[in-house]
């Protein structure tokens, strides 16, 4: 589950509303917070996978406009490493393992990711030329992709209790 952590927070270092529309999902499907208590508990509720699938979707359009500011600025640097901890924590924790391992994960993967996502396209666009914004499209791929392999195989509750239980 560490690793899953660390990949959320890359997730988050890439597209920081990304993280926890997949464990909303995830969540809706029984995979995730099947018996977690408020807060982490909202995410099974279809109000919460809709406005995370809505934030998520809005900054994949926003991120491709000039205006947005650069994902290494304090403010959206900042919101990255606090998303990122958040769902490390939350993934972690509902596994029944440290949550503070989870959050250090979470946010270091967060860190890196913005950083290696920014360096990524920068350096894709000015060695050939492709649009920034079909760059982004490719980066919505990469983000979805691995925050798909991240959430992939979590146990839901009926694993969990399968796997506590003793073989007779």
């Amino acid at each position: 589950m560490l690793r899953r952590a660390a990949l959320l927070g890359v997730v988050a270092g890439l597209r920081s509303q990304l993280p926890f529309a997949l464990l909303a999902l995830a969540a809706r499907r029984g995979k995730f917070a099947a018996d977690a208590r408020l807060p982490l508990g909202l995410l099974r509720s279809r109000g919460v996978l809709a406005v995370c699938g809505l934030a998520a979707l809005g900054e994949q359009i926003g991120d491709k406009l000039p205006i947005v500011p650069s994902r290494l600025a304090l403010a959206p640097f900042g919101g990255r490493l606090l998303i990122g901890s958040l769902a490390g924590a939350a993934i972690c924790g509902d596994a029944g393992q440290p949550a503070v391992a989870g959050a250090l994960l979470g946010l270091a993967g967060a860190g890196a990711g913005a950083v290696a996502g920014y360096g990524a396209r920068t350096l894709l666009g000015r060695a050939t030329g492709i649009a920034d914004p079909l760059l982004g499209v490719a980066e919505d791929c990469v983000a979805v992709a691995l925050g798909l392999k991240a959430i992939a195989g979590i146990a839901g509750i009926e694993e969990r209790r399968a796997a506590a239980t003793p073989a007779r």
